[in-house]
């Protein structure tokens, strides 16, 4: 199973998804991530959070969703913030598709300590919903039922 998680910059919110699924995930699944306006490097402080959680960071970087052109994702997950007015990247081929917004840490303003509470925060907020969508028995759900579940699974 291969899961693809679009955002924007491809610099944060994807980047943590990504390294996350594939710490959690089992074997045969995979994650990818991408974005429709990268900006060609990883954000210091998602490297630095996922270091601080114990998830390997090697092999991220910031990419645009035209390196995925031949993955034929079985899932396609948005977690770009339609409530701040972002734009969200679109994938036009055959998958299940979802959104699970998340507000980007990178444009938290604050202290140095409250920006990586923020980037914490967000890796909390992605764990919770990846644990949640690998409990799933997925061969179990109908195509609503599955859509269903995953528009909850983006409300956690």
């Amino acid at each position: 199973m291969k899961i693809l998680f679009l955002c924007t910059a491809n610099s944060c919110r994807s980047i943590l998804c990504e390294a996350v699924f594939n710490h959690l995930a089992a074997d045969g699944m995979k994650a990818y991530s991408a974005g429709s306006q990268p900006k060609g490097e990883v954000h210091p402080l998602s490297l630095k959070t996922l270091e601080k959680a114990g998830i390997s960071t090697s092999g991220l970087f910031s990419k645009s969703s035209d390196a995925h052109m031949s993955l034929a994702p079985d899932f396609v997950i948005t977690v770009c913030d339609k409530a701040a007015g972002e734009a969200c990247p679109v994938f036009f081929g055959p998958a299940t598709k979802a959104h699970w917004g998340l507000a980007d840490p990178s444009l938290y303003h604050g202290t140095q300590e409250e920006i990586e509470a923020a980037f914490e925060v967000t890796l909390e907020q992605i764990r919770t919903r990846i644990q949640a969508f690998l409990a799933l028995p997925l061969s179990q759900l109908s195509a609503e039922q599955l859509k269903a579940e995953l528009a909850l699974i983006g409300t956690l």
